[in-house]
Formats: structure tokens, sequence, C-alpha cells
């Protein structure tokens, strides 16, 4: 199943971390968040990807044409350009489709325009700055067993502050740096869609996806959600960017499978 990563928008910018290249491609370690998602789709054998550019899509461009160049050792001949790779990467299989959604277009116009590269079939959509553990196959499962045109996977956001758990007399029982909100759940992208979503989007630059046509989907009760319990985490600030770093470093990232 082909996965769509909307990877184009203007975005909030993260003071103090990157404010020259686009929030997908701000890395986690090594690699870009981008690749990370993608990452995970593919531990579930989902390696055909389709990424919607926008917001200084170069870059992301530049990322994937020099990426064998990045990752192998290799010996280049000069005068003749031959260049002889001498070993490999766990992505040879991928199969990247990187296409102009335009600079200026909200979701909803981005996933329109792609139509032509998703064909006839069930597709996945998410965004290029968050990850999660979220079980893809029980994901799909679940979308195909009712049969309408979108699933949403629902999350509880991780709370802004502390938690602490204490007795009658002030002893501290337990305490939780980023526990989970204890609110009804939000969006936490990883959707899957039924082709007939093109029947709600158009390519009009200002269709936001989150706004018109998911409401509709909501009236015409198409709209389902997939419960997700696990981890769960956008990079919209420094100290989220510094929080999956610091997962990333310690090896105890959730969304990065052993």
């Amino acid at each position: 199943m082909k996965t769509v990563i909307l990877a184009g928008g203007y975005g909030t910018r993260i003071r103090d971390v990157a404010d020259d290249i686009p929030k997908p491609m701000i890395p986690i370690g090594p690699y870009p968040i981008l690749w990370h998602i993608m990452k995970w789709y593919a531990s579930f054998g989902h390696n055909e990807f389709v990424i919607c550019l926008g917001y200084k899509g170069q870059i992301v461009r530049n990322f994937f044409l020099n990426y064998e160049a990045f990752t192998r050792d290799f010996t280049i001949t000069f005068g003749k350009g031959d260049l002889e790779f001498h070993n490999s990467h766990p992505e040879v299989d991928w199969k990247v489709t990187l296409a102009d959604t335009g600079l200026n277009s909200m979701t909803g116009s981005r996933i329109a325009r792609i139509k032509k590269y998703v064909g006839h079939e069930d597709f996945m959509i998410t965004y290029g700055d968050g990850v999660s553990d979220v079980d893809i196959d029980e994901l799909i499962k679940f979308h195909k067993s009712h049969g309408k045109v979108l699933t949403v996977t629902g999350v509880r956001p991780p709370g802004r502050f502390g938690e602490m758990v204490s007795d009658a007399n002030g002893q501290v029982a337990a305490f939780n740096e980023k526990p989970q909100a204890s609110g009804g759940r939000i969006s936490g992208g990883f959707f899957v869609a039924s082709p007939r979503i093109f029947d709600y989007l158009d390519i009009r630059e200002d269709l936001v996806f989150e706004q018109g046509p998911i409401r509709k989907l909501v009236e015409d009760n198409e709209l389902m959600m997939f419960e997700h319990d696990g981890f769960w985490q956008p990079m919209d600030t420094s100290r989220e960017y510094q929080l999956l770093n610091g997962l990333y470093e310690s090896g105890d990232a959730p969304w990065i499978k052993i």
C-alpha cells in the first residue's frame, strides 16, 4: 500500500533549530524526521512513498537524489564519471515519488494533486513532522473492516507538564515527565484512505484537508477512528526536537524497530 506524506507546507518554524530547511528535513540523529517516518512504514512492508513537496522542496529532492552517495561507500573515477558502489543499505527496495504540489497549497489541495500517483487502491496519508509506534498492520486491518472512506488515528497527546502521584502524606509515589493528556483524543495523522477520498477533494490551493473535506466525511458517516494509546510525538518546538533526539541518542526511541 502506498504512503502519501505531506511535506510541503510552511508549517511553524522551530526557532534556534532550523530556520533554513523545511520541518520534515529537521534531523533526529543523522537522518531527517521524514526518513524516520518512512522507516516505520517500511518496517511493516510498505515501501512505496509519494512525498508532497512545496516549501523548500529542492532540499527534500537533493536528499533523495544523493541518498545512495550519502549512505554507501563508493569509488568515483574522475574524467569518466564512473561510480562504483561497494555496499548496500536497508532501503534498497524503496520507491519514492517526489511530487511538486505547489508552494502555497494547503493539505487538501496537495492530496488532490497526487491522485495519479496512488491509482485506484486504498492508500495511507500522514504528516512529515511526527513519529509514532502505531501498529500499521492493525490500522489497515481496522480500515478494511469498516469499509468507510477514511480512517484517522486518534491519539492522546503528551501532556505539557510533568505529572506526580503522591499519597496522603505527600510522599511521591510516581513521577512522569511526559504523561499523556487525560482528555479526549486528537488526530495523530496516520490515515488510511479509500480512493473515494478524491470525491471530497479538489486542487484549490486553499483547500484544507482537516476542515471542509473531513467535516463533510463526518456528515456522510464516512470517517472512522483507530485508537492508539502508544507513543506519538510531533516536532513543533525546540523542546520536542530535543526530546526526540534525546530518545534517539539513548536508544529508547519507540518508533525505531530493532
